[in-house]
């Protein structure tokens, strides 16, 4: 239902966005994810007409995209020297060592994917690649 609800989400946020649900039957989550979507769309509407607001679609070119890839914010500046410095950490462990660290990281990324706490799960993703990236050099 959950994950069905953040698919249904991110489509929402093109103008043009739309999710097919295809089943031979709405099943149980089916149904409540539709009904949550509808009760958000209703609520954002309402939102809208009270504020004046027309949804539009952002107009942007490649290039302007492209320069807000490159550009890290603080937060995403402050999150790299932080991986850095665990980096660092793990430089002195043998192979054994690394290897285990590793393999534990591994079920915490697991483990918060499962809890559908996918930006956790990628951000331990992330460091393990990192680490093997540094060991390998």
């Amino acid at each position: 239902e959950s994950s069905l609800i953040q698919t249904i989400g991110r489509a929402a946020r093109n103008i043009r966005g739309k999710a097919i649900l295809y089943g031979d039957k709405i099943t149980g989550s089916m149904q409540r994810a539709i009904t949550e979507t509808d009760r958000r769309r209703q609520r954002q509407r309402d939102y809208n007409q009270t504020h004046g607001i027309t949804p539009k679609s952002i107009e942007k070119a490649v290039t302007d995209i492209m320069e807000d890839a490159r550009s890290l914010s603080p937060a995403d500046r402050a999150r790299e020297l932080k991986v850095a410095e665990q980096t660092a950490r793990y430089q002195h462990m043998t192979p054994a060592e690394l290897g285990t660290k590793i393999a534990e990281m591994e079920q915490q990324m697991i483990h918060h994917a499962e809890m559908l706490e996918f930006e956790e799960a990628a951000e331990i993703r992330d460091k393990i690649k990192h680490i093997k990236d540094q060991a390998l050099k």
